[in-house]
């Protein structure tokens, strides 16, 4: 007997952000498969234009979340990441998109394998200074860094009620046209 359309999708709406993780390792054949998945995340034209570097050493995960505070707080316990390495220019709205489909399937991915997943923004002002940190040629920058671990219990719990967490269904999906009114 096979389960609904929506039994089947429920993993890919318990994803979610998850910024704190117990001190326990990854498992590199994990770490392996998420950024594998990343690497197979389709992009536009085919041109792949990321590239991926995976941290493991937790000094490098504290240096980069001291710079990028607040928006790099996930990576204060994480016990790995993996950067979203792309072109210049950073402006590149393909590369955006290509970049944010890789940066999910990490996050879904990381759930499929009962570890928690978020992301670290890297705001403009300090992407040289991370850029400094990889070693980076200056055709490069990263935007995106994925942090991993294995989520604690209060990461794992619920923020919101049951049912607040998004709008109503009529309040966001349409059919056919804008609703009028």
């Amino acid at each position: 007997m096979s389960s609904s359309p929506d039994d089947r999708l429920r993993p890919l709406r318990r994803t979610r952000q998850v910024r704190e993780f117990t001190p326990e390792s990854v498992d590199r054949a994990a770490l392996d498969a998420i950024v594998d998945v990343a690497r197979w995340s389709g992009s536009s034209m085919n041109t792949q234009p990321w590239r991926f570097i995976v941290v493991h050493e937790a000094a490098t995960l504290r240096r980069l979340q001291v710079i990028g505070m607040p928006q790099t707080r996930s990576l204060r316990t994480a016990a790995a990441a993996i950067a979203i390495v792309l072109p210049e220019p950073a402006d590149d709205v393909s590369f955006a998109y290509d970049e944010g489909r890789a940066a999910e399937r990490m996050l879904v991915a990381a759930g499929m394998l009962d570890l928690g997943a978020g992301i670290a923004w890297i705001r403009s002002d300090v992407r040289a200074a991370v850029g400094e940190i990889f070693a980076l040629p200056p055709d490069r920058f990263i935007r995106t860094i994925v942090a991993l671990g294995h989520p604690t219990d209060a990461a794992r719990r619920p923020k919101t009620a049951a049912g607040a967490a998004r709008l109503p269904r009529e309040e966001t999906v349409y059919e056919e046209s804008w609703p009028k009114g």
